[in-house]
């Protein structure tokens, strides 16, 4: 898979077109959505911006952006989404929005109750986990909230900390003892 904005992405998705956002890149067009003013500080598509932006369409009882309109084209939609010029229309809509709003929630609840019971109002550094927080943009997730504040180059990705782990602990009998030491040291935060 390749971003956009990567040599090849053309001829990557020549055959299938585009198909989707993954969940790192929805992040990334929330947040400039939001530093555009198109979705408002509550999380709500501002229709109004429909007159000025042709992106901005009815969804419904609500609004949504049109992120890709089909093949490159600024086609009228058909019925069932898809464009004149072919490839499916990707809009990201308010049931996303409010997707990205649950997700903040939760994670800025886990920090945050982690943080109340260390006794901290602020954290030095952020290591995001797992292929999410591999792929994820620092900046639109502090610009999201989705993360406590941090100085921006101290949130990054922690790797594939679960597979290094994995790999150490099949490759050394002494990483498996001191593993077995902390597992027994845990303090679990519910």
């Amino acid at each position: 898979n390749r971003w956009s904005d990567e040599p090849g992405f053309a001829t990557s998705t020549r055959r299938t077109g585009i198909t989707g956002v993954c969940g790192a890149g929805i992040v990334e067009v929330i947040a400039e959505l939001f530093l555009a003013g198109v979705i408002t500080p509550d999380g709500t598509i501002d229709g109004s911006r429909a007159a000025r932006n042709p992106r901005v369409v009815q969804d419904g009882r609500t609004w949504a952006y049109v992120l890709h309109d089909g093949e490159g084209t600024q086609g009228e939609a058909t019925q069932g989404g898809a464009t004149q010029g072919g490839g499916p229309r990707l809009t990201i809509t308010q049931n996303d929005v409010r997707a990205i709003q649950l997700a903040k929630a939760a994670l800025y609840a886990g920090a945050r109750l982690l943080m109340d019971d260390f006794g901290v109002d602020t954290v030095d550094r952020v290591k995001l986990a797992g292929a999410f927080g591999s792929q994820i943009d620092p900046l639109h997730a502090l610009i999201l909230g989705l993360v406590p504040d941090a100085p921006i180059d101290r949130v990054g990705p922690a790797g594939n900390a679960a597979g290094t782990g994995a790999l150490i602990a099949l490759l050394s009998g002494e990483a498996r003892r001191e593993i077995e030491g902390v597992v027994r040291r845990v303090e679990k935060i519910e």
